[in-house]
This record gives C-alpha cells, structure tokens and sequence, in this order.
C-alpha cells in the first residue's frame, strides 16, 4: 500500500515506457481494473455517466467505458471540456469507436445511477478553469453514486489544498497506489471510500501505509527463557502535582504495552496516582536539575521525557543534557518545542499534534495540515530525528525520507490523556523490538485499534484514555493470537 506524489507517478510511467510497457497497454490495464473494481456496485438496470477530460486520466475513462458497454452496462461517455489529446487516449477512443460505440453528448437533464469523473489527474493545478468548475457544480448537485478515476478533479495530487467547487466522490479508484492528498486536509474529505487498482507495475517509493500484515511481520516473536529485562528497562519523566494524570496515563501504557521495568521520575503528589493504577512501576523523587546526575545510559533502556511537565528552563536544560545520551528518546507535550538536534545521540522520537508542531517549526496549524508529509519529513531530515505527527491518518516520518502513514484510530482518541498513553507505548515499544521504525509505527497501529475495537461496541465521543487500561490487554492478545495460526 504505497504512497506516490504525482511527479514520482511520471517517473514510475516512464520508466514502464523506456523498459517496453507502452502508454496505451498502461491505460488498457487502468481501464481494466477500475471496471473490476466497480462492477460490484453497479447494478444491470443503472445508467452510468463517464466524465472523460481531454488527458491521460479521460483515456482510463475511455477504457472503462468499452468494458462497460461491452458488459450490457447503459454507459454514457462524454468529454465535457473537449475531445482527447494524448497519443494512448485517442488511440483508446478510435478502438472505442471500431467497436460500434461513439461518444454521447452532455445531457443535464439526465439522472445517473452513477458518475465517474475522469476529467483531470494527478498533474492538475489550482484554480480550475471555469468549464470545469461549471460541470463540477452540476455534478455535486447530482443524486447519483459519485466515482472518482485515481483522484477526484479539483484536488490536488501532493497537497490537501482544493477547488471550492472539487468533486466530492463517494468512493475513488487510486492507480497503482496511494497519492499524498489521499491522507491531508481537507482534500481527504472528497476521496470517499479508497480503492487501489494494480496496473501492473511494482511499487518503489518511500512511504507507504502501515497495515495490519506489517505488524504481523515485524512483531517480535516471545521469548521463552526471558526476565523482565528482556523486555526493556524505562524511564518515564513526566508529571507534576497540578498534571499527574498524565504521568498515570503514560505509565498504563508503558506497562500495558509490554516494558519489562518502569521507573517514574514525578512528584510525589503525583506518584500516589501512578502507583493506584501501575502499582510495578518504580519511582525516582529527584528534582528535574538532579536527575541528570543519575547514571541514566546504565540503568535504562530507553526514556521518554515530557507527558504533564510545564515547558520550562529547568525542563529544557534537562533535555540539552539528555540528548547526548545513548539510549532511545520520546519527547511529547511540554518536552516539545523548537531546538536544535544535532547533538542527540541515538533515536530522538518526536510526537506533536499539529498545534505543538506549529510551535516547533513556525507554521501554521492549517499548511502543516495541508502539507503533513512533506513539513513532518522536511523536519525529520533536518533535524535527524523521527516524527511521529498525530491527528487523523497519524504521519511518521524517518530521517532517511521514509515515511509511514497510519488508518487505524477514530473520533474516540480525541480526548485529553491519549497522547500520554502513546508516550507510554512508544517507550514500551523501543524497549521490545530491534527495529526502530517496527517499534514506532506497531505502538501508533495498536494505539489507533484500541479505538478500533472500542467503537464496536461503544459509542466513539464516550471513550476516555483510561479505557486503555482494559483495551490494549485485548487489542494485543488478538495479534498474538494471529500470530500463533
């Protein structure tokens, strides 16, 4: 389940050409599977209309309707803003024609069962031209099941930015696999339902969505002659005596996702609620000046610093002083802001909403959103540190410019507390498996299951993050079960 932009799709269709896949052969085969991949929703009695633009995505359009008609299906295929110009599209339609059929015109006053829009792909540009947006306006006014052939016109393939009037699909065909504006804001709201058609090339790119299968693949098998050792020693700085609800929560995490050993450095006030809810964990009273003394790269595994602490001096004189140590890192909530990196030792694992990662690069709330892949990758590799950027479809982005995206999770993780209980799983994570990248996104996966399976049963806005207390225990016996078959 790759992720494309739209000019590594250019360089994937070129080099299928330059090794002997011909354009048209590449269309015959998107026209192909996309009328696969719709039959299922079509019924024999509908009438379909096929919106085809005058590119490469309205030869996808002209291939699908052959199948189509060849198949009894009333289809009407109609290029709105004029006839094709590419060499495979008007190849595509002199087929189309040998075989009996012809274009029809646009007739408004006609009800579909189902649109396709076919109009424009990947290499679009804002703003549209007014035929398009006319022909957009009439089609979201329109009743009928709305298809989008690989992106939805009026969106723009790297960016979430869209046209005011972009086509609002209730489901769309993505060709070979994912584009980037499939998982921003808000062009994600007009994708509908996600398909993927194989076109018959293979996947090359560096980001891609983590599934269920990747965590099945890199889980770490159970050791049976193992201590608690085994499982990851860790140091949980977080809390004080008006946040220690946070420190709680992160340590329910920490230990319900698997840490062998947990110590706390908090206050006492607020290590009377850890210890009610995670009576292993262990706990270290020293001021936050102090606890940099300590002989942290011996006694611990990993850390992670930041869940209910204010974002103060003593704070960030205590994280310049942690950097260069040589264990795993996560900072969250008041650990984040900006800074330089470049000392940090080991893996550094960020982990803000967008609103704590505006603080830390300066932009706004709404380009981060627009732009999630790209600012949360630009910022790993500057900065060499992994990114894990939350909200819907999570972001985690590597220094190498590898980068994962994350489906899993609903509404129900939108409550105060259950970023401190991903804190926790992280730190969990790092401590059990060898693989960084594994550790991060198999915490983030679990994370967003955990809503998953709440809202199976339960309605999504009554889910708090103490409910983690009973829910990861779940969540983690249905993937060691799968593993056992």
């Amino acid at each position: 389940m790759h992720i494309y932009t739209s000019e590594e799709i250019r360089r994937v269709d070129s080099l299928a050409e330059s090794n002997g896949m011909s354009p048209f052969t590449l269309m015959e085969n998107a026209g192909r599977e996309i009328f696969r991949l719709l039959l299922p929703h079509i019924h024999k009695q509908d009438r379909v209309l096929i919106l085809s633009g005058r590119g490469n995505n309205g030869g996808d359009g002209i291939v699908l309707a052959r199948y189509l008609k060849l198949n009894g299906i009333k289809a009407d295929l109609v290029f709105p803003v004029g006839m094709p110009k590419t060499a495979p599209a008007i190849q595509h339609f002199k087929y189309f024609r040998s075989l009996g059929f012809d274009q029809s015109p646009f007739q408004p006053e006609l009800k579909y069962d189902m649109i396709i829009d076919g109009i424009l792909g990947v290499g679009a540009r804002l703003p549209m031209k007014e035929d398009v947006r006319k022909i957009l306006k009439w089609i979201n006014g329109q009743s009928g099941k709305k298809v989008a052939i690989d992106i939805p016109t009026g969106v723009l393939a790297n960016e979430g930015k869209c046209d005011q009037n972009a086509y609002r699909a209730d489901m769309t065909i993505v060709l070979h696999g994912y584009k980037p504006s499939c998982f921003l804001f808000p062009s994600s709201d007009y994708y509908g339902k996600l398909y993927i058609a194989d076109i018959g090339l293979p996947h090359e790119s560096k980001w891609k969505v983590w599934t269920k299968a990747d965590v099945l693949k890199s889980w770490p098998k159970p050791k049976t002659n193992s201590h608690k050792g085994t499982y990851g020693n860790g140091l949980l700085i977080a809390g004080s005596d008006s946040m220690p609800g946070s420190v709680a929560l992160a340590s329910i995490g920490a230990m319900r996702f698997g840490i062998g050993k947990l110590s706390v450095a908090t206050s006492k006030h607020a290590s009377l609620f850890v210890g009610a809810q995670v009576p292993e964990a262990t706990f270290i009273y020293e001021p936050l000046q102090d606890i940099k003394k300590m002989e942290i790269e011996k006694k611990f595994s990993c850390l992670a610093v930041g869940p209910g602490l204010e974002p103060d001096d003593p704070l960030e004189q205590l994280i310049t002083e942690l950097l260069p140590m040589d264990i795993p890192k996560i900072l969250d909530a008041g650990a984040l802001r900006g800074r330089d990196y470049s000392k940090s030792q080991n893996h550094m694992i960020v982990t803000p909403h967008p609103g704590e990662f505006s603080r830390m690069t300066g932009l706004e709330t709404k380009i981060i959103q627009e732009n999630r892949l790209q600012v949360a990758s630009q910022y790993s590799m500057k900065h060499r540190v992994i990114v894990v950027l939350k909200g819907q479809y999570t972001v985690i982005a590597f220094p190498d410019g590898s980068g994962l995206i994350n489906l899993t999770g609903n509404r129900a993780l939108s409550k105060g507390g259950s970023g401190d209980i991903l804190t926790g799983m992280l730190l969990a994570s790092v401590g059990i498996h060898s693989n960084i990248q594994a550790a991060v996104a198999n915490a983030v996966y679990l994370h967003g299951a955990c809503a998953d399976l709440w809202v199976q049963s339960n309605g999504s806005a009554a889910m708090t993050a103490h409910d983690f207390q009973r829910l990861l225990p779940v969540v983690c016996k249905e993937m060691e079960k799968e593993l056992e078959e």
